[in-house]
């Protein structure tokens, strides 16, 4: 660097600026934010420590600059991303790394000298005439040995009001950490915008992790999952920090299942999207404490896990009073949230694709003016609002959030759940014969099946190990063996369930019903306390009959028939053997250093199978199972 950081720091920053950041006793800090100012040249800096009077700031901000405009709801705003910015950018996102590293063709990966030049050329100069806000965040609650303190800059005041909302402040953690804090960087810069405040030049636009620096550089780009550094960027950083540390990064809902007595039982889930991820984190009844990420640690042989946010970055698209009460409930409140990329009337009401009542005839949406049957550059009707349409508020505006949200100890985590979207194999419910059956088999062969909204053909079988594949930094192989060995030494692991939503008989038609998973979830509370029985499978342990009667009716005043029970739980053999042949074909191609238990767990699973086929014939009533 060509002057110290304190005299580049005093040139940039107000009086009140530097005191704060001087007051960070972290001499690295201090290099990255005089490395990083002086290279994006903006015109003034703010440096936001959390205050009341900070978050304000942040927030007339967006107004004035024109990255949010008021709606008629007090405190809800809108904001739109530029038309062809409306979702991760695959293509240019990359995890940077040295000559000769391979972490295997599942993982984007860039080379990171050439990167780190790209980029830099990219950002020289990027905040000229803008202002820049640093602000400091913590993934995890303070004081906790979850605690990642985080810093900022960014040149949107859409991006730090986003952040400010999602995350907890962390200024105080830098502090209480001092020079010794391992700290995440984010540089952003929505770059040159338009008459509409979009980010323009997307040709231009990177999103780069580099995990030698604990830097996420993200410019051109305006849209959450590319700029709301803290979320699934952050998450490639802090994957690669806990499999050299002992400890889990997943892609997991955190919720409280409630029991007898006022008993609650913490249970973490992963789904790919579109498989019913949040609609379970936001179940009636029970409490959420996170619907997207969580930390898993182990103390004193049992396994912890926190959110890693405190907010919600949640898909719009088909929430509605009847399936999404607790949610229509606090998008229909006064208070800080941001609509992204929905249909904003006249009359400043927001409307999008799936809510309630008719479609407003005009407004404006993500494509600019809109009426019913516009159409874009290729004649294809544009939809009131983007199928990826989000939504920003805080967990704490949501009736069912659970009281322990920044508990700094973490919740006990008493069950595991894996499930995707399948028409024809698993159950709608069935637990693990124990850690190392259930990583293997629920979440490392975890399959989902597209949807005609994503790709246009449905039903192709995507694999998508433990549903975190797109945020992995690290190769696959050892992925799960880090998960295998995280259930070492545990004195009651966690039990591991896998969950279907999407089983479908012989006519296509769906099996379950929208709300059934709330009978599932309250049968895996009574297993993980050891109130009710099971039946033996060969792939795991599925619910007896006489435990789910009562269950439906107490819980949804339904009726559940024998007749229902025996075609969803029957054991579907040939399904079981295809998709064994399949999973295995794959980490003979695709992954390296595959551990050799998941072949022995995956063969001694297809022998069970072909040894009640023998028995029972192809398809096996639970009838003939026995219990356990």
């Amino acid at each position: 660097m060509e002057r110290p950081a304190e005299e580049i720091l005093k040139r940039r920053l107000s009086p009140l600026a530097l005191e704060r950041v001087k007051s960070i006793p972290n001499p690295r800090l201090h290099e990255f934010l005089a490395r990083y100012l002086e290279l994006l040249n903006p015109e003034k800096v703010y440096v936001s420590i959390g205050t009341p009077e900070d978050l304000e700031y942040i927030r007339k901000k967006a107004l004035e600059y024109g990255e949010e405009k008021p709606l008629a709801t007090p405190g809800h705003t809108i904001h739109f991303d530029n038309y062809g910015d409306q979702g991760r950018d695959k293509k240019n996102t990359g995890i940077l790394v040295p000559k000769g590293v391979d972490l295997g063709p599942s993982i984007e990966t860039k080379d990171r000298d050439w990167a780190l030049q790209d980029i830099q050329e990219i950002m020289r100069g990027i905040m000229t005439g803008k202002e820049a806000f640093v602000s400091f965040y913590c993934l995890g609650p303070a004081n906790s040995i979850f605690s990642i303190p985080c810093v900022q800059i960014t040149d949107s005041s859409y991006v730090a009001h986003s952040e400010n909302i999602l995350y907890r402040q962390g200024y105080s953690e830098f502090l209480r950490q001092g020079p010794d804090a391992r700290f995440f960087k984010f540089v952003h810069s929505q770059g040159e915008v338009d008459e509409r405040k979009t980010s323009k030049n997307l040709d231009k636009r990177r999103i780069y992790i580099d995990l030698e620096e604990d830097i996420v550089y993200s410019v051109n780009t305006q849209y959450g999952g590319n700029t709301i550094g803290l979320k699934k960027l952050a998450m490639r950083l802090a994957i690669y920090h806990a499999s050299k540390e002992g400890w889990l990064t997943e892609h997991m809902l955190v919720m409280g299942v409630h029991g007898p007595g006022g008993r609650v039982t913490y249970l973490t889930g992963a789904f790919p999207s579109l498989c019913g991820k949040t609609s379970t984190a936001m179940l009636e009844g029970e409490s959420i404490l996170g619907d997207d990420i969580a930390y898993l640690r182990k103390k004193d042989g049992r396994v912890f896990a926190v959110n890693v946010e405190q907010g919600m970055f949640g898909i719009i698209q088909g929430i509605n009073s009847k399936d999404d009460p607790i949610q229509w409930k606090a998008l229909h409140s006064p208070g800080e949230i941001i609509f992204s990329n929905v249909l904003v009337t006249p009359e400043g009401k927001v409307h999008w694709q799936g809510k309630d009542g008719e479609v407003p005839p005009r407004g404006e949406n993500h494509s600019g003016e809109w009426w019913i049957g516009k159409k874009d550059e290729s004649g294809k009707e544009i939809p009131c609002s983007h199928p990826n349409a989000r939504f920003t508020l805080s967990l704490s505006s949501l009736e069912n959030v659970d009281p322990r949200l920044h508990d700094p100890q973490g919740v006990e985590i008493g069950g595991v759940v894996y499930g995707g979207r399948d028409s024809d194999t698993s159950c709608p419910v069935e637990e693990s014969f124990g850690w190392e059956h259930g990583i293997i088999t629920k979440g490392a062969i975890l399959e989902s099946e597209t949807t005609a909204a994503t790709l246009g053909k449905v039903g192709v079988r995507e694999w998508n190990p433990m549903s975190n594949l797109d945020f992995l930094s690290i190769p696959v192989g050892r992925y799960i063996q880090i998960n295998l060995d995280f259930g070492k030494e545990l004195k009651n692991p966690p039990r591991i369930f896998a969950v279907n939503y999407f089983l479908k008989d012989a006519n296509g038609k769906f099996l379950n019903e929208k709300n059934d998973k709330k009978v599932w979830y309250k049968w895996m509370e009574l297993r993980i306390n050891g109130e009710v029985g099971a039946l033996e499978t060969p792939t795991g342990l599925i619910p007896k009959y006489e435990d789910l009667k009562p269950l439906f009716q107490k819980i949804l005043n339904k009726e559940y028939t024998k007749e229902e029970y025996l075609e969803q739980f029957k054991v579907r053999i040939p399904e079981h053997l295809a998709k064994i042949e399949r999973v295995k074909a794959i980490f003979e191609e695709k992954v390296k250093d595959t551990p050799p238990v998941l072949f022995e767990v995956l063969e001694a699973q297809k022998r069970r199978l072909l040894e009640f086929r023998e028995k029972f014939g192809d398809y096996v009533s639970p009838d003939q199972l026995t219990p356990k």
